[in-house]
């Protein structure tokens, strides 16, 4: 445990010796504030028209759609500066020529692969926590509901997971950090068109396996404060199957060096 710790720890201050900690999070920031805004100020219109047109809310709860738009305005944009984060986990070993010092030190893949992953993981949360003004700023002004919140970030917390696993897969296959955010991003695209192809193949039993791959799918129930154990089951099976192959694929190369 305190070899894999320490491979975190290294992680992480390799991310903020460099500009890709701070770039990664100020774009980040930035879009989710612009698109918390914008957000707000079209539920607001919206609120307000129909107000002035039903002469009442009906079902149209704004809060609820504030924070739902907001997680998936959030997984969008993580699909996109994820692959940044993940893109040099291995291949900056390779390119810095330490990969073969690293596998002869007295630690084991699985602490490499997984101290590599926690130190990703933990920049990740970082982010999540910064994001964490918008429903403090909303609770300041009206009153929400804590229970959809942490289960919204919950969903967050593991589809991160899911995405740097997968990512950290990417980086273990080539030499390139471009090349490795490529395919990256290609491996987090799937897992979110795959639950499409499980509507174009509806009712039938290959539509149903790929409806349940949808990563998708699985955050939706997040968004709405509803936490199932299949879920929940769902992401952690998918980060230790990418977590896996990536253990795979460094032992192999481990043997070869």
């Amino acid at each position: 445990m305190r070899n894999i710790w320490t491979i975190a720890q290294k992680e992480l201050r390799s991310y903020f010796y460099s500009p890709i900690a701070y770039v990664v999070l100020f774009i980040f920031l930035m879009v989710m504030g612009l698109l918390y805004s914008n957000i707000v100020a079209a539920v607001n219109q919206a609120s307000m028209q129909m107000m002035r047109f039903q002469g009442g809310m009906g079902q149209f709860n704004p809060k609820e759609v504030i924070f739902r738009q907001s997680f998936g305005n959030m997984i969008i944009v993580l699909l996109l500066v994820m692959p940044l984060l993940t893109m040099r986990l291995f291949t900056e070993e390779k390119k810095m020529k330490t990969s073969e010092l690293l596998f002869t030190s007295p630690i084991t893949v699985f602490e490499i692969v997984f101290g590599k992953f926690l130190g990703a993981l933990l920049l990740y949360l970082l982010m999540l926590v910064l994001t964490f003004y918008i429903p403090v700023l909303m609770a300041s002004v009206t009153e929400i509901s804590w229970k959809a919140v942490l289960s919204g970030y919950l969903g967050l917390l593991l589809c991160g997971g899911v995405f740097l696993a997968w990512g950290s897969l990417a980086s273990s296959l080539t030499e390139n950090q471009i090349i490795s955010a490529v395919i990256s991003f290609g491996f987090l695209l799937s897992l979110w068109i795959v639950g499409f192809m499980g509507q174009v193949f509806s009712d039938t039993p290959i539509g149903t396996l790929l409806s349940y791959l949808s990563l998708i799918s699985h955050f939706e129930n997040f968004t709405k404060g509803l936490i199932d154990t299949s879920d929940i089951a769902y992401a952690v099976g998918m980060i230790v199957l990418g977590l896996f192959v990536t253990y795979q694929v460094v032992d192999s190369q481990r043997w070869k060096s």
